[in-house]
């Protein structure tokens, strides 16, 4: 009986602390990544595959270490980086990180837009419906109701595992080539390394470090509740990169073997599916789409107004009012407003931005990486908690081969062109 109480004592902890690794981790699968897997799987058919278990494994470090800073020392990250770096850093990391994160919000109404239209819904009035949605559900809701609700948008990606299950791929293949790296050759192609730049920076995006530790902090998440909040972490990282393989291998198997390689949006794979793979597979696609834009259309204009406001010092949280922290809240409503409001402007390249901006996620990775291992390796700042020899090795390694990989794309694009 002893045994059973402490696994309940386990269970009521893990309970208390779910939320922020776990949605964190689903977001990464918003409308640029299905497109960027989508692409990957459309194009290179399973040969990318690989490319999933080593992400896998530095996502759960990466995010771990974010989550452990905000444990051991209750602020967040950007918070952090202005008490170590200084104020002008900081400044110039929050501006990056809002260009940056404004290509993604563009890319999630894109998302809502290009799935509501496979219900023969207008952009015109999906989106600005959606944009008042997320807005009130954030500006009007406390953090337990809107945690609640991004926890139950997050098992919604089941619909992917379904349609890579209906797509009926090659699964010895796909199996091979998960734990096979591709022929040498393929290094040579500037395509397939923007690519594999795409698939990272979409899977380990920089905004993600930020409001997974924010998060942690609003949630009051403590060293001593901290073993629990990695269980968190773990198994959102696992389902996410699950999500992703099947999306991949849904697009291999079916738009790969039937030599469709052009993906002019995410909703086009579901359009693509539909007489491949069966229509039912195509509407669980763009169900899913929807329910990923729309819920990445609220975290990523809270995670870049949390940095923001953390970095240069304003009040935010989405446990607080308005008008107690009005730069938290115009900021994630201009974001909104503007990222909408591209997206009805006409002949608009949405496909480039996308995928670009998945890709520069990529790039600027390495930069906050060396950021938080510089503030994870602290001692003084993180006590007991700071990073082990594997950690460092593992997010060390992540940073050189992101930087490996964009001057070799660069290089290659420069002899291809």
């Amino acid at each position: 009986m002893r045994w059973l109480k402490r696994w309940r004592i386990q269970i009521a902890l893990f309970l208390a602390v779910v939320g922020p690794g776990f949605i964190t981790a689903n977001v990464d699968n918003d409308a640029g990544g299905i497109l960027t897997y989508s692409q990957a799987g459309a194009q290179f058919g399973y040969s990318l595959l690989w490319t999933m278990l080593p992400v896998t494994l530095a996502l759960i470090v990466v995010q771990e270490m974010a989550s452990r800073m905000g444990a051991a020392t209750g602020k967040g990250l950007s918070d952090l980086i202005r008490e170590e770096f200084g104020l002008r850093t900081t400044f110039i990391v929050m501006i990056a990180l809002i260009i940056t994160n404004f290509g993604n919000v563009v890319t999630e109404f894109a998302g809502i837009a290009s799935s509501m239209e496979l219900f023969r819904i207008s952009k015109f009035y999906s989106v600005p419906i959606c944009a008042a949605v997320v807005w009130l559900m954030v500006v009007k809701g406390s953090y337990k109701s809107v945690e609640k609700i991004f926890l139950a948008a997050s098992f919604f990606y089941v619909c992917y595992l379904v349609a890579g299950v209906l797509a009926r791929p090659h699964w010895e293949e796909a199996m091979i080539a998960t734990v096979t790296l591709p022929p040498r050759r393929t290094w040579l192609d500037s395509a397939y390394l923007y690519t594999t730049i795409g698939v990272i920076g979409t899977t380990i995006a920089p905004w993600m470090q930020f409001y997974l530790q924010a998060s942690v902090v609003e949630k009051g998440v403590t060293e001593r509740q901290y073993a629990a909040s990695r269980i968190d972490v773990i198994v959102g990282c696992f389902f996410t990169d699950i999500v992703a393989w099947f999306i991949v291998v849904a697009c291999a198997a079916t738009l790969f073997a039937a030599g469709y390689r052009d993906i002019r949006d995410a909703a086009d794979a579901a359009y693509a599916l539909r007489p491949l793979a069966g229509q039912y597979a195509s509407i669980l696609f763009a169900a899913g789409l929807f329910n990923a834009s729309l819920f990445a259309a609220s975290i990523l204009p809270i995670s870049t107004a949390y940095s923001f406001c953390e970095g240069l010092g304003f009040e935010s949280g989405v446990g607080k009012k308005f008008r107690e922290a009005p730069v938290f809240y115009w900021l994630y409503t201009i974001l909104i407003v503007l990222g909408g409001a591209v997206i009805l402007a006409p002949n608009f390249p949405y496909i480039k931005i996308i995928l670009f901006s998945q890709v520069l996620n990529g790039i600027m990775m390495p930069f906050v990486l060396i950021f938080m291992l510089l503030l994870v390796n602290k001692r003084e700042l993180m006590g007991n908690m700071a990073n082990s020899r594997f950690y460092n090795i593992v997010a060390w390694g992540l940073t050189a081969v992101l930087i490996a990989l964009t001057i070799g794309w660069l290089v290659t694009m420069r002899y291809q062109s």
